[in-house]
């Protein structure tokens, strides 16, 4: 290994998220993490272990820690680590070969991607988020839409963001086809980096602050393909499909295939066929049987106080199992300091560990075949979430709705005392 002193290990996906879990709550994830703890001693690199006080989701802690700043270039063996392009570096999902050739030489061999741009305008509605932003994008460039590109997001909607709502808007990048996605660092990314602990201070700051300045697009630059979304009034949105792009506002229909192109009509049959759904259908109403607030797309601080803000003097609905996973030990251990987590265990959540959880499904966290989940992860394919289960991709407020009303409610009536 070419660089130990900037190589680091995160368990997140294979250990259980389980109040007080341990390394052996789930067994099947066991080998994963011995090999993860064997490999890093061998090489001498900082594991972020189940007992670290930084412990938590590789996607989450690289950027709340400060090991990820402004034009660092950063490569992970999972597809989103296009998430802390939200601070203005250039991350890329590596594969394992991949991933054996940056350890051993520092080096990521690349084809250069095209260069896209997309202009978010317009100033949100009520209870619309980040999430809703990215899915709605998603809803009109499609999943392969970036796919070739470097994706920068630009404009005032995107520049009103917090830094919490950008990782989350670069978090989906992967789902619009582009490996890597970012927004410029600005004043925003600066004073949220400031006093980070692995973060430039004294001099070395403002020598970084100069630098970082400078990393912004030219006002001519050249775009290979440049999108607007408008996004003015943005209501919240959901996934009705088995694709992170089958995006409908949480009060609209599911499509009519039948007026689809024949090209994607069997695809938009398949989708409807596995959720259980027909053409033409609402989407609000229908019955949810398990919510999960988490991963490395929602799991952060403002997401759980989203989430929070709806749940307050409410109670899970019967028969709803509702599981709530922060992002890391830091995010959780300021969560309940401000009391959010009595909010979560007072509603009927379960107060879980920081993991990647339910989002892979791949530490014992799932639902069962018909189950209808309501999701705040990115991935909503088939079986993602358990075999047969039906994934709808949302927002944390929605989520949150969806936990206390037993079915799929648009929040805004919920929050304005009509459902």
């Amino acid at each position: 290994m070419r660089r130990p002193d900037l190589t680091f290990s995160a368990l997140d996906h294979t250990p259980a998220s389980k109040p007080g879990r341990d390394e052996f709550t789930n067994p099947e994830g066991k080998p994963f993490i011995d090999a993860m703890r064997q490999g890093s001693r061998e090489n001498g690199v900082r594991v972020f272990d189940l007992n670290d006080a930084e412990h938590g989701i590789s996607h989450v802690v690289a950027p709340e820690i400060g090991m990820v700043l402004p034009g660092a270039t950063h490569a992970v063996p999972d597809s989103h680590a296009c998430t802390v392009g939200g601070l203005g570096a250039l991350a890329f999902g590596c594969g394992t070969t991949e991933l054996e050739h940056v350890l051993a030489t520092q080096v990521i061999a690349l084809i250069k991607p095209k260069r896209m741009r997309v202009n978010i305008v317009g100033k949100l509605g009520a209870h619309a988020s980040a999430k809703d932003v990215a899915l709605n994008i998603l809803s009109q460039i499609g999943s392969s839409g970036g796919r070739g590109h470097a994706i920068e997001f630009a404009g005032e909607a995107a520049r009103a963001l917090s830094v919490e709502g950008r990782l989350t808007l670069c978090n989906l990048t992967i789902e619009m086809g582009s490996r890597s996605g970012l927004v410029a660092p600005d004043d925003t990314t600066f004073q949220w980096l400031a006093g980070r602990p692995w973060a430039p201070g004294g001099a070395m700051w403002e020598r970084a602050l100069t630098h970082w300045r400078t990393l912004r697009s030219d006002d001519d630059a050249f775009f290979d393909k440049d999108v607007t979304v408008n996004c003015e009034g943005l209501a919240p949105q959901i996934t009705w499909g088995t694709d992170p792009a089958q995006v409908i506002p949480v009060d609209g229909r599911t499509p009519d295939p039948s007026s689809m192109p024949a090209d994607k009509r069997a695809l938009a049959e398949r989708a409807l066929a596995y959720m259980g759904l027909a053409g033409g259908e609402h989407i609000e109403g229908l019955p949810v049987h398990r919510v999960f607030i988490g991963s490395c797309t929602n799991a952060r601080l403002p997401d759980l106080r989203e989430a929070a803000a709806i749940l307050r003097g409410r109670k899970v609905a019967e028969g709803v199992v509702a599981l709530v996973s922060p992002g890391s030990g830091k995010v959780k251990r300021e969560a309940e300091a401000i009391g959010l987590d009595s909010i979560f265990k007072d509603a009927g959540f379960i107060w879980g560990e920081s993991a990647c959880s339910m989002c892979a499904g791949a530490n014992g966290d799932g639902g069962q075949s018909g189950e209808r989940i309501l999701s705040t992860t990115n991935r909503n394919f088939e079986n993602r979430q358990g075999r047969g289960a039906r994934t709808h991709l949302v927002g944390p407020a929605l989520a949150a709705a969806a936990a206390v009303s037993g079915r799929i409610v648009d929040v805004r009536k919920l929050a304005d005392g009509q459902a």
